[in-house]
């Protein structure tokens, strides 16, 4: 990992601009052993759980976003395998989404908003002799690396429950767009896929029935996408206290005020994760996700503070306007804040509608 960690301080502005080689990331993660954390050990992986990948991508998030949201993307699709009753997903692609030669993208922010009723499903299916028939298109996929991948959907099957399914890159129907083009984290292999007329079998199942599946997946899916935030407060308010300690040395105790905020945020995910508690309480989750987008916020406003004008320099810290266009991604990123918002609002209406009842 120390090695990854080196080569991420040395490639992330590269990374970030699109300018790296990106077909060369996932593997040196892999090579790392970033995606065993949290498999079990029979499954090839480190052991512990979800909690220990949680950290794994935060410590690549203080080097590198983009690095951390493909690990996100690759790690969040291992965990779907790991709670699929489809062991013969697990048996075909985990040797090489641990070890990084395939990528696993996640293309489940759509249905993570099909929970909410924010939206519909965007791929849907037909029946067939032996499986079904799919079309439609998820416009945003991270880590859709050029040189395989499998990306997971959630199906809407007209009179019956909407499914999950595992779409590997090779599908005849299955189209891969060219690269979006973001303001950042241009290196993350996301860009759209288009589904027509793609046949599947049950061997391509996650999931049969998606509405009971997708809440179980949910804690692991935004817990794991927490280890973003973490890793680019920390990043900052290391920067801040850094820059700090030579020219704005008041900025002292508001640091450590954001530091213990951060550290409480964390061990309450940690706990909630650890207890399975958010599967059935996924407001307290989403709670967490805008504290930490919050506790972003506050951590680079320190760290542009602490620089003063030489933030302004890309000479003296050119760090720090990577990390500022990285914090413009948290609150965007599927399902944003302004998502989570509203299912505050939903959950606070009904909850005042039964207590006046």
């Amino acid at each position: 990992m120390t090695v990854a960690l080196a080569w991420l301080a040395a490639e992330a502005h590269a990374l970030d601009r699109g300018s790296a080689d990106e077909e060369l990331l996932l593997p040196r993660l892999g090579d790392a052993g970033v995606f065993h954390a949290g498999v079990p050990v029979e499954f090839g992986g480190a052991g512990g759980d979800v909690r220990d990948a949680i950290n794994v991508i935060s410590n690549i998030a203080e080097y590198s976003l983009t690095a951390a949201l493909v690990a996100w993307g690759q790690r969040t699709q291992i965990e779907y395998f790991l709670q699929s009753p489809n062991h013969g997903l697990r048996e075909r692609w985990f040797p090489t989404f641990l070890n990084g030669t395939h990528a696993g993208a996640t293309g489940l922010s759509n249905a993570m908003k099909f929970l909410g009723g924010i939206e519909k499903l965007q791929i849907e299916a037909s029946p067939l002799n032996e499986g079904w028939r799919l079309d439609g298109k998820l416009p945003w996929v991270t880590n859709l690396r050029k040189n395989g991948f499998v990306v997971a959907a959630a199906v809407e099957l007209p009179g019956a429950q909407p499914f999950v399914a595992a779409l590997p890159h090779d599908k005849a129907g299955l189209v891969r767009s060219d690269d979006l083009e973001l303001l950042a984290l241009r290196g993350s292999n996301t860009a759209a896929i288009t589904v027509e007329d793609v046949a599947i079998t049950t061997d391509d199942i996650i999931h049969s029935d998606a509405r009971s599946y997708l809440p179980r997946v949910r804690p692991a899916f935004l817990g794991l996408q927490c280890g973003l935030s973490i890793g680019l407060a920390r990043a900052s308010l290391n920067a801040a206290r850094e820059q700090g300690a030579q020219t704005r040395l008041a900025l002292a105790s508001r640091i450590d005020a954001v530091e213990r905020e951060l550290g409480d945020a964390v061990q309450v995910l940690h706990d909630g994760l650890a207890t399975n508690r958010f599967i059935g309480d996924a407001i307290s989750l989403f709670r967490i996700r805008i504290h930490l987008a919050e506790i972003v916020h506050a951590a680079v406003a320190l760290e542009l503070e602490a620089s003063g004008g030489r933030a302004y320099l890309l000479e003296h810290n050119a760090d720090f306007s990577r990390r500022w266009n990285e914090a413009a991604f948290i609150p965007v990123v599927t399902p944003s804040l302004s998502q989570l918002h509203g299912e505050l609002q939903k959950h606070a209406a009904k909850t005042a509608e039964s207590v006046a009842a």
